[in-house]
């Protein structure tokens, strides 16, 4: 049986230095990706930053957001031209018939559904990262993973401590956001909740908070001067866990990502509820590999990392 594929990305985080490094250098399609985007970002030496770090300024959050994105569709460029060339794997349909991106991962999965050019997706993302920035410094705050506790447990939680939830990634694994009193109010709560473990997360900000409104507000300017095409391939919002129609819907949903939760487990189940069962997780990293596998163990995720990855779907004719 013909397993259905959908590309999923990830999300800030991911980042690691020497990424994309193997790609780069094996790849002519993955040396133009890279190469572009250094064009579109004058005064980021992207490739020394990715390839050889230092891992502090490579996890700043207005460099790690488009570091992520070069490298996950240099390594989809890769899949694609690597695919045109080799017979597919005789259980799995190499063409996805779906996309979705873990927060930052969504505008890779945009540029793989012809949503957003690749360049237009670079400028988006740094300028997100920039002003995301911007926002934490004027409303400094925290994150934390809660494992253990039930989401409606959790609402109360952030009810009482003024915390908010910004990531419903997994079952038993949400994460929480806002000025750091208050998440580490909600963790003390949580853990009297039953909390197998609360872990504040190396993050510069309550990101998918209401305190990145402002961010939100001058992101949509940006937004409004892009070209957006409706999705040649369908593409799963965060906000809504559910499959986006338009351009105009895309882009509001965008606006909305930013200080809404990521709705990831329920993006899942939702592409599930259509026959999908296998995942290439395209770029950096395993993370929604290991949420995939809480969400339903009998889903299959594909790593998509290095040029041994992408030729390993493949058999030669």
């Amino acid at each position: 049986m013909v397993k259905n594929v959908c590309y999923i990305f990830p999300g800030q985080g991911s980042q690691y230095v020497g990424m994309g490094r193997n790609l780069y250098d094996n790849s002519p399609e993955a040396k133009a990706v890279f190469d572009q985007a250094e064009k579109i970002l004058p005064g980021m030496n992207l490739k020394k930053l990715c390839f050889e770090g230092p891992i502090e300024e490579l996890t700043q959050t207005a460099n790690s957001q488009v570091a992520i994105l070069v490298t996950s569709i240099a390594a989809l460029r890769v899949l694609e031209a690597v695919g045109d060339g080799l017979k597919p794997s005789p259980t799995l349909k190499a063409e996805p018939v779906c996309c979705a991106g873990l927060s930052l991962g969504e505008y890779s999965a945009l540029v793989a559904s012809s949503v957003l050019e690749f360049s237009d997706a670079v400028r988006l993302v740094r300028h997100r990262g920039e002003l995301m920035e911007k926002a934490a410094l004027k409303n400094p705050g925290v994150m934390a993973s809660i494992l253990g506790v039930s989401a409606e447990d959790l609402q109360e939680v952030c009810k009482e401590s003024k915390a908010e939830i910004a990531n419903l990634n997994s079952p038993g694994q949400i994460v929480i956001s806002g000025k750091k009193e208050s998440v580490q109010r909600a963790m003390a709560l949580a853990e009297q909740k039953g909390a197998k473990k609360c872990i504040l997360l190396n993050v510069s900000g309550p990101f998918h908070s209401s305190f990145m409104k402002d961010a939100a507000e001058e992101f949509k300017k940006e937004l409004d001067k892009t070209k957006f095409s409706n999705p040649g391939i369908p593409v799963v919002a965060n906000v809504t866990a559910d499959y986006e129609k338009s351009a105009e819907e895309i882009k509001e949903n965008l606006v909305k990502q930013v200080y809404n939760p990521v709705r990831w487990e329920e993006s899942v189940r939702r592409i599930s509820q259509q026959g999908v069962a296998a995942f290439f997780e395209i770029g950096p990293g395993k993370v929604l590999k290991g949420l995939l596998r809480r969400i339903n163990p009998e889903l299959t995720v594909y790593n998509i990392e290095t040029m041994e990855d992408i030729n390993n779907l493949y058999s030669t004719p």
